[in-house]
């Protein structure tokens, strides 16, 4: 039986052109990622020789080729968080009361951990108006809401709110740094929330506007 004289390059391609058949299942849009990576890498290392510069320029092919995968990992991951509506989940799985969310806040502002503090500080101001009768408690509740809702039941404290729902999302999934700053802010807003007495029957269609209190400072 008469053999078969094929070069490497020859059954690479051979392959590939088989691979591309329709039978063949595509896979996963990440599994085609790996795939055309494996690919260029081949190809590169393949034309070595051939390429200006040998194996100098094609070390420096490479290392470009890995700083664009960690670039293109990097703003998928991005845009999966702005896909999901720019809108969060303000509580984790834990139940805690305002107490404990405002003591857990102050443990990580004394250890200048800003962005945990931000986190559980603002959570306390959802716990406290939950447990002061403002707001009806929600479990799936995200940070605009809280400030919607807030806001709705609060008119004068609307931009504050606002403020500190924009100041735990940016620290949570915007990726930035919290600051003392902005961590003051929302802490002075849940100690103007905690100075007003509880919320009181009223009746149906009422505004709680009525209600007679200076804004945060």
């Amino acid at each position: 039986m008469p053999s078969i004289d094929i070069d490497r390059d020859a059954a690479h391609q051979a392959a590939q052109i088989e691979l591309d058949k329709p039978i063949y299942s595509r896979g996963s849009g990440a599994q085609q990622f790996v795939d055309w990576v494996n690919e260029l890498l081949y190809r590169l290392l393949q034309n070595a020789a051939s390429i200006p510069g040998g194996w100098l320029t094609t070390s420096v092919l490479l290392i470009l080729a890995a700083i664009a995968v960690v670039l293109a990992v990097h703003i998928a991951r991005r845009t999966m968080r702005t896909n999901r509506g720019g809108d969060h989940l303000l509580f984790e799985a834990a139940q805690l009361t305002a107490d404990q969310h405002r003591a857990t806040a102050e443990q990580f502002a004394a250890q200048g951990d800003w962005a945990a503090a931000i986190r559980h500080r603002l959570r306390a101001v959802a716990r406290q108006l939950e447990e002061t009768g403002v707001l009806e408690p929600a479990p799936g509740r995200t940070a605009n809401e809280l400030a919607r809702d807030a806001g709705a039941a609060l008119p004068q404290l609307t931009r504050e709110l606002s403020d500190a729902a924009t100041a735990f999302n940016d620290v949570t999934y915007g990726e930035r740094p919290g600051t003392q700053a902005t961590y003051r802010m929302i802490a002075d807003l849940d100690d103007h929330l905690r100075s007003r007495p509880p919320a009181t029957p009223r009746a149906t269609g009422q505004p709680a506007a009525a209600e007679s209190w200076a804004p945060v400072r």
